[in-house]
């Protein structure tokens, strides 16, 4: 038997994630809760929800994250981790309410969360902190006695999700015809975000153009990039680009759209793209449809071979990763001294975000961090 982790003071962690349709019915209410207060027409979220009916209307995101719980449970129970996990969802069953409602009813009275989302921004990293304030508040007016919650730190740069997708580009460029393999481009993609919410993601003092979201994400590019050329002993060119803009025209939004860049790659006579997508958990509609369906059509129209490579999805390595920032976590809680674990130039995230981080586009209380109304 492995010698017991200790995860005290918690006793759950709550995988706490975006939720997606499970078939054609799902498709219009998930948006509608996706969308809730925009006033969006229902005529508008059909046409919005095209990408889900070419896939059944069922979104790849629920299955991804039933193997991420089972990858996390055995990962847990290999190494001696006596930690309950729990799933919820944002926009979706399960809902985080409900789950939290579940896991008072057993006890749950500190709840670690992870988030599937690696980076920190608005969408990111608040919104969710601002879903669990408000889940804590409907359980508050029920009368029920409310956990203390705390959010696990930013995880982009843990060997445990950067290593997968290393192995990843790697075999995406193994993939491709040996006469362009040299000479390929790789494309690093991530969610496009409104250039306002990039400038002022991450804690105060790191606002600025792109603030923590464009830089760190470039620099989990640059630790591929990196150990890429030491294994293959190859430099490849590449770029930090963007996918699934959304939203009105006239407001700027980071680019350059991967379509776009491929175009700009052709014309420039690159022979192939790798597509890495790095700011991604796992392979979700907005991989499948803007990278694998999109962006890979229009390679073929511009004759350009690509590649995608793999997101970290239920990699042994991410729960490994997982089980990691818990009894790091935990030990800082209990006043131990401890080195976290971290790839490349940033360094470790915060654990508790401070105020200011990420900030929302009007005032609302978020939890798990240093403006908790539920600390």
């Amino acid at each position: 038997m492995p010698d017991a982790l200790d995860a005290t003071p918690y006793d759950a962690l709550l995988l706490l994630s975006f939720g997606g349709p499970e078939g054609p019915d799902d498709v219009v209410p998930f948006l509608e809760n996706v969308t809730r207060g925009r006033g969006i027409p229902k005529e508008r979220l059909k046409e919005v929800g095209r990408h889900y009916f070419l896939f059944g209307g069922v979104s790849p995101i629920n299955d991804q994250n039933r193997a991420l719980l089972d990858a996390l449970r055995k990962d847990f129970a290999d190494h001696g981790l006596d930690l309950p996990v729990y799933w919820g969802n944002r926009n979706w069953a399960p809902y985080l309410t409900e789950t939290l409602r579940e896991m008072v009813a057993d006890g749950r009275r500190r709840i670690l969360v992870l988030a599937t989302s690696a980076y920190a921004s608005y969408s990111g990293c608040r919104q969710y902190r601002e879903n669990l304030a408000d889940a804590l508040a409907t359980l508050e007016a029920e009368g029920l006695e409310l956990p203390r919650i705390d959010k696990l730190r930013h995880y982009f740069n843990h060997p445990g999700f950067v290593e997968p997708m290393i192995d990843g580009v790697l075999r995406s460029l193994s993939d491709l015809p040996e006469e362009v393999r040299a000479g390929a481009h790789i494309a690093f993609t991530t969610h496009s975000i409104p250039t306002s919410a990039a400038d002022t993601s991450g804690p105060v003092e790191t606002h600025g153009e792109g603030g923590a979201y464009v830089e760190q994400h470039l620099d989990v590019a640059q630790l591929i990039a990196d150990a890429v050329r030491e294994r293959t002993g190859v430099d490849h060119p590449w770029r930090l680009v963007y996918q699934s803009r959304s939203g009105a025209p006239h407001i700027p939004w980071l680019e350059p759209d991967i379509c776009d860049h491929l175009e700009e790659r052709h014309a420039a006579g690159a022979p192939a793209v790798v597509m890495a997508p790095i700011g991604f958990v796992s392979d979700h509609m907005e991989v499948l449809y803007d990278l694998d369906t999109e962006a890979k059509a229009k390679a073929e129209e511009l004759g350009l071979p690509v590649r995608r490579s793999a997101t970290v999805g239920a990699d042994p390595r991410f729960a490994a990763a997982v089980r990691e920032l818990i009894t790091e976590r935990a030990a800082v809680e209990r006043g131990q001294e401890v080195t976290p674990c971290a790839l490349g130039a940033l360094g470790a995230s915060h654990n508790l975000c401070p105020v200011g981080c990420c900030p929302a586009r009007a005032p609302h209380p978020a939890a798990a961090g240093a403006d908790s109304p539920y600390a």
